[in-house]
């Protein structure tokens, strides 16, 4: 009785013929049909580094996964660390990367040190996404804002952010400062609902030397719609060397001040009206939500 295998012997001549079919299109069936190849494991043998006709690559919504498993593959990943960055089964992840060469394995220290990288990046990209959810549905709360709503925020942003009299300097100026764009926007809406004229209103930007000076003043003139004639002089902060500066980077605009010419009358207005929102706060009793935040 032959040998189950005896076939097999002359196996150049067997891959040859193999690979002139699959060069000439055929599939991996109609190659196993042809050569009379029942062993999975000599087919593949025989087929190894010959890539599949096009027409056999159907596709599915899975060759963008299939395509990022082999570049991960290529990269040195084990099937552990594929599955944990794409959510596929070990066994597409197998079908998929199974002609790619083995990387080299690891320092079982150093895996575990990578999964937990990996655990850790998925858990604060589902954090940061809950936390921007609820920004969301934070910010659909407000709805619109009606002229007294606007006031009352005015009159308690310019009182936290907004230069003060003192007993013992009297000035009764109004200069507002302040780095967040969306802050200062609130504060012109303001300004324009008590009818301060845009022209009454002087501005400066106050930045660190190092930063992008130009950038910046043509950022916040923007902003506020103004001609650069309204802006004074730039006040740039001094550079000190033995200080590491956090506020870097293309969003870093310093900030931004805003003055209101002739302004003795609205700051006691100001001062007024937030005294009367002090008085007026502690008789409220009725919580604006029915639970925690």
């Amino acid at each position: 009785m032959a040998h189950p295998h005896s076939k097999y012997r002359d196996f150049e001549g067997l891959r040859e013929q193999a690979v002139a079919l699959r060069r000439a299109g055929l599939s991996r069936r109609q190659i196993r049909d042809r050569l009379h190849v029942d062993n999975n494991d000599i087919l593949n043998r025989l087929l190894e580094g010959e890539p599949p006709p096009d027409w056999t690559r159907r596709p599915n919504a899975k060759d963008d996964l299939r395509e990022r498993a082999r570049e991960l593959r290529l990269q040195g990943w084990t099937y552990d660390q594929i599955q944990v960055e794409l959510g596929c089964s070990k066994s597409s992840i197998s079908l998929w990367v199974r002609d790619l060469p083995k990387p080299e394995r690891r320092d079982p220290t150093e895996q575990a040190k990578l999964a937990a990288r990996k655990r850790w990046e998925h858990e604060l990209a589902v954090r940061d996404e809950e936390r921007q959810r609820t920004k969301a549905d934070a910010a659909d709360e407000i709805g619109a804002m009606t002229p007294r709503e606007l006031f009352m925020a005015g009159v308690a942003l310019y009182w936290a952010e907004g230069a003060k009299d003192k007993p013992y300097d009297r000035r009764e100026n109004v200069i507002f400062v302040n780095s967040d764009p969306g802050v200062i926007e609130l504060y012109l809406a303001w300004l324009d609902l008590l009818r301060v004229e845009r022209e009454r209103l002087r501005f400066c930007v106050m930045i660190h030397e190092t930063a992008d000076v130009t950038g910046a003043e043509q950022f916040w003139a923007d902003l506020v719609g103004a001609d650069r004639s309204a802006f004074y002089r730039t006040t740039l902060k001094k550079h000190n060397p033995k200080t590491v500066r956090k506020n870097v980077g293309e969003n870093y605009r310093g900030c931004l001040v805003v003055r209101v010419s002739q302004g003795a009358e609205l700051y006691r207005c100001i001062e007024g009206w937030w005294r009367g929102m002090v008085d007026a706060a502690s008789g409220i009793t009725t919580p604006l939500h029915s639970g925690k935040v």
